[in-house]
């Protein structure tokens, strides 16, 4: 079997786990690791791979797991479909995701090659989970509960303000979908707190939700990069009402999210020429191995 070649993009919290998850892939093999710094200071355990400062400097790529920050996935994904390599990302602003698939459509059916935009666990496979709920109680209403735990998105977010040092953002659920935001940061010599909190809370990550920032002597003190999600859905089957479902996780947030851009990777390589965010590829090409063997295993 011809092993799929990917490359990690981003080499923080999900490039890791995107590493590990890469590794534990009988179907993957691993083409490189691209980091701004290249091979500068290189993590002991990137040794064995070729670490790069652009992808060019790869060969035969497959695929590209891109963990950057949301704010760069654009730019980051133009540049490799312009290259002919499908790329997979974890994008996380919600909002901004059928804007992002239009751009992205355009570029990769121009190069005859694919896009799997926003392929964490929200969006991503909760998406899937709420797409299959909406189908068997078509009216109704579904509340998704985040939390309590560390949002990654909203932590580089927060580290891209201007003054601070370190940052942890919590998300705090209080019910029927509605989300309090807990920041914590250090502050850089010379700041004042006050502008600084005031720049957090006006960016669009958080200007939506309540959001408390509060100063720390160490955010390291404080991680913990645990997360969870309720997803609640009450609706009607037919004309019958009262239609209760439930879906709920208590997740390793870098781990969870590496692991299904994986998956997205792997049914990239099973799709036509465009962009498809996760409610558009059938479940089981996320699997790996034979159809037939999944259907009688799991139906």
């Amino acid at each position: 079997m011809k092993k799929v070649r990917a490359a990690v993009v981003g080499y923080g919290n999900i490039g890791r786990y995107v590493l590990e998850a890469l590794q534990a892939a009988s179907d993957f093999e691993i083409a490189g690791v691209v980091r701004r710094s290249g091979a500068d200071d290189c993590p002991a355990e990137l040794r064995e791979y070729p670490v790069v400062k652009t992808v060019k400097e790869l060969r035969n790529v497959d695929v590209a797991i891109l963990c950057t920050p949301t704010r760069k996935v654009e730019e980051y994904a133009k540049e490799f479909l312009a290259l002919g390599v499908r790329t997979v990302d974890s994008f996380d602003v919600h909002a901004g995701i059928p804007a992002l698939r239009r751009t992205l459509d355009a570029v990769a059916k121009a190069h005859d090659t694919v896009a799997v935009i926003s392929a964490g666990w929200d969006p991503g496979s909760d998406s899937i989970v709420r797409a299959l709920l909406e189908a068997i109680a078509p009216k109704g209403i579904t509340y998704t509960n985040f939390g309590p735990g560390m949002s990654m998105g909203h932590t580089v977010a927060v580290k891209a303000v201007e003054g601070v040092k370190a940052a942890l953002s919590m998300t705090i659920p209080t019910g029927t979908g509605i989300h309090r935001r807990m920041v914590y940061i250090e502050l850089k010599e010379g700041y004042d707190f006050g502008k600084v909190a005031a720049a957090i809370k006006a960016d669009p990550y958080f200007v939506n939700d309540e959001t408390h920032v509060k100063l720390v002597p160490s955010v390291d003190a404080l991680l913990d990069m645990g997360h969870g999600v309720n997803l609640t859905r009450k609706g009607v089957s037919g004309k019958t009402q009262n239609q209760l479902f439930e879906f709920n996780m208590r997740i390793n947030n870098p781990a969870l999210t590496a692991q299904i851009l994986v998956c997205a990777a792997r049914a990239a390589m099973r799709r036509q020429p465009g962009c498809y965010t996760m409610i558009e590829i059938p479940v089981i090409d996320l699997l790996p191995g034979e159809r037939e063997e999944w259907i009688a295993h799991l139906v």
